[in-house]
């Protein structure tokens, strides 16, 4: 398909849709596969898609859910294993470390609504939408994602000689 409304929709959003595959999957690797498998359901169906971001979010999430239930254990098992770099020495990137690394902790589901409620600044609705189930229960886990977030973000981190882990010398 060579449709110019698609690729530039493609060159506007694809660093917002890979920063939020990102966001869902804890791994640059993952965020690509994911991006791409939904922007090839969307080409599929462009001239019938009404609101494009809407339709590859809901794409992205089905996605990642799907993925997910497939690797079950494997994937449970290697999330221990970091796939990026150690943190940057400076505070905002250590700080964005371990917040992604809090984020790696949730259910997927609750993950799934922090990342679009709060990353993506949708409003509920949307992302009752975009994951398929009711505004109550996107309160509820954007409720209990941040509750969560805030206990392993306030939990005293491991210590290493010289200070605690993260901790510049």
């Amino acid at each position: 398909m060579d449709d110019p409304e698609f690729r530039e929709f493609v060159e506007v959003r694809y660093a917002d849709l890979l920063r939020t595959a990102y966001l869902l999957t804890g791994s640059r690797d993952a965020a690509q596969d994911l991006v791409h498998e939904a922007l090839l359901k969307v080409m599929r169906h462009w001239r019938r898609v009404e609101e494009p971001m809407a339709y590859v979010r809901r794409a992205m999430v089905n996605e990642r859910t799907s993925r997910w239930r497939r690797l079950g254990l494997r994937e449970l098992l290697t999330a221990t294993v970091p796939d990026r770099a150690a943190p940057d020495s400076t505070d905002g990137l250590a700080i964005r470390d371990e917040l992604l690394a809090a984020l790696d902790r949730l259910p997927v589901r609750m993950r799934t609504v922090l990342v679009l409620r709060y990353w993506e600044d949708l409003p509920e609705a949307e992302v009752a939408a975009a994951m398929g189930c009711s505004v109550g229960t996107v309160k509820s886990q954007a409720a209990r994602g941040l509750a969560r977030l805030r206990e392993v973000l306030a939990a005293p981190r491991p210590r290493v000689a010289g200070g605690l882990l993260g901790e510049r010398a």
